[in-house]
């Protein structure tokens, strides 16, 4: 009886040797033997099959942020917080690569959108040879992923383009192991190492570029402590650009006599809803019954956060743009494009609807909820810890109520000694002129460089400078001006060119809640 559709493949071998089979199994015992498989172990219980056939791409990168333990920050199902292929959406619709695939800057893009912390490499930015150093590297360790994308036809397969990651590396014979996602088309296999770089060493035709690979590991810290940049507002490309291009032809067509006129300039001309751009993380949780007080854990991330906001508000290019959104002119501005959101409860009625979305599965969108009441409570100052308020909001839907707790950072410095559910906003949460502090301290040097006037031009370039900033802030600043460079790439439809030319950063969207200031 005829039977429709394909069972598989047969492995073209050579080149390839099946990882089952008798020589395959000896490869791998050899290769644990000299160290050079730790990562397999970590890939191998998160393997997981493409779930159409052009998802080559998601499935290799959804199998290795699983296997680096890296939180997606909202759930896949039930109530597990788990990388699937379908929550890989944010670079490319999901019907787009269901149809065509994706290209290799696409992968990268994603990956550094998970959270990832990425390396990515063309073959005509790297050499045989580091390629081989990268896979050792990777292979002798469970703390990073090569995924190589490579064309199926150097191996005499069917089919061109492909991702998978790479499981582990035999040193005496040069050989790589490749875990094939396509299972239901070929098992996992070993190839000679100087093949796979020749399969990576093609053009993919749809992008007219050379394939590659990319290196992916966990951030050693959070890449988003406090702040981070959005493009989930439509109006994101504009402020993108405005930043980007608009500002340093600004600076370069007028002549400013000092600071404050260079400041006023970029500020004055923001568009209008540029708060949109850059956005506050909070942290939220649900409430549970009774007066649930907070965990070492939680106490310990608030400090962080507050002890960011602190050393902002500390640096010199603050106290300046502080002084400039005091005037008037600007006062009216601000008040236009930033209120309510600078009032601590209109800001935590938001983010507690949006906690509950994230909560029952619906991150991105508050509209489905409504904050009746927000209640502010205070935890005094305890054992050298810092005061803590965390606002309680009770957020109804159709569905019945949810209380949700959003903790806010603060910059006080002295104990406060306020009752519960009476302390003042002040200081306790960040505002507008500490989000713009950061969004200027973000922009590249180089937005700066037409400033005519010698003397401005190097007292600006003294307050914008990450040199002398704080260790826990310069490395805030420059995952902050990571995500606007590829952002801004994004924009140019640049970020299938010259993966090794800029460090990307992550523009992560965390399970915390994250709101406009």
């Amino acid at each position: 009886m005829a039977m429709a559709g394909l069972y598989r493949r047969v492995l073209p071998s050579p080149p390839a040797i099946d990882f089952a089979s008798f020589e395959g199994k000896k490869l791998f015992t050899e290769a644990i033997h000299n160290g050079t498989m730790e990562g397999f172990f970590k890939l191998i219980s998160y393997f997981q099959t493409q779930s159409e056939p052009a998802y080559c791409g998601l499935a290799s990168l959804s199998m290795v942020l699983n296997a680096l333990a890296i939180d997606p920050g909202r759930r896949w199902k039930g109530p597990w917080r788990w990388f699937d292929e379908s929550m890989l959406d944010c670079c490319e619709p999901l019907e787009k690569v269901k149809d065509k695939g994706i290209p290799f800057g696409k992968v990268v893009c994603l990956a550094h959108c998970a959270g990832a912390d990425v390396k990515a490499f063309r073959t005509n930015q790297s050499t045989f040879d580091e390629f081989r150093k990268y896979v050792m590297e990777c292979s002798s360790s469970d703390d990073c992923h090569l995924i190589s994308s490579y064309n199926r036809e150097t191996f005499n397969q069917t089919g061109t383009g492909h991702f998978s990651p790479i499981g582990g590396y035999h040193a005496e014979r040069d050989m790589a192991l490749i875990l094939d996602v396509a299972r239901f088309k070929y098992p996992p296999h070993w190839v000679p190492l100087k093949l796979l770089w020749d399969a990576m060493n093609t053009i993919d035709e749809t992008t007219g570029q050379q394939r590659g690979f990319m290196l992916v590991s966990r951030h050693q810290r959070e890449p988003a402590l406090l702040y981070t940049l959005s493009c989930k507002d439509e109006s994101w490309t504009r402020t993108a650009k405005y930043l980007m291009d608009d500002v340093p032809m600004l600076l370069s067509a007028n002549t400013e006599k000092d600071v404050k006129n260079v400041l006023s300039t970029v500020v004055t001309s923001l568009p209008s809803n540029f708060s949109e751009f850059i956005k506050w993380v909070a942290e939220v949780r649900r409430r549970e019954d009774g007066d649930q007080g907070l965990s070492q854990e939680e106490k310990g991330r608030l400090a962080i956060k507050g002890e960011v906001l602190k050393q902002v508000q500390e640096t010199g290019l603050y106290k300046m743009v502080t002084d400039l959104l005091s005037t008037e002119k600007l006062v009216c501005q601000f008040n236009q494009t930033s209120d309510p959101w600078d009032s601590l409860p209109n800001i935590a009625a938001t983010v507690c609807c949006q906690g509950a979305g994230i909560f029952a599965g619906i991150s991105g969108s508050s509209n489905r909820f409504c904050c009746r009441e927000t209640c502010v409570r205070c935890y005094r100052a305890t054992n050298g810890v810092k005061p803590v308020t965390v606002v309680s909001g009770t957020v109804v839907n159709g569905n019945g109520e949810h209380g949700v707790d959003m903790l806010v950072p603060s910059s006080q410095t002295e104990a406060s000694s306020c009752p519960s559910g009476s302390c003042g906003y002040s200081g306790m949460h960040p505002a507008s002129n500490d989000v713009l502090t950061a969004l200027l301290l973000a922009l590249p040097p180089e937005t700066w460089s037409g400033i005519k006037d010698e003397t401005v031009s190097q007292e600006i370039f003294g307050l914008v400078s990450t040199d002398s900033l704080p260790p826990l802030l310069q490395g805030e600043i420059i995952h902050l001006r990571g995500q606007l460079l590829m952002l801004k790439r994004c924009n140019d439809n640049k970020v299938e060119e010259d993966l090794g030319s800029i460090a990307l950063s992550s523009c992560r969207c965390t399970s915390q809640g994250a709101n406009s200031f």
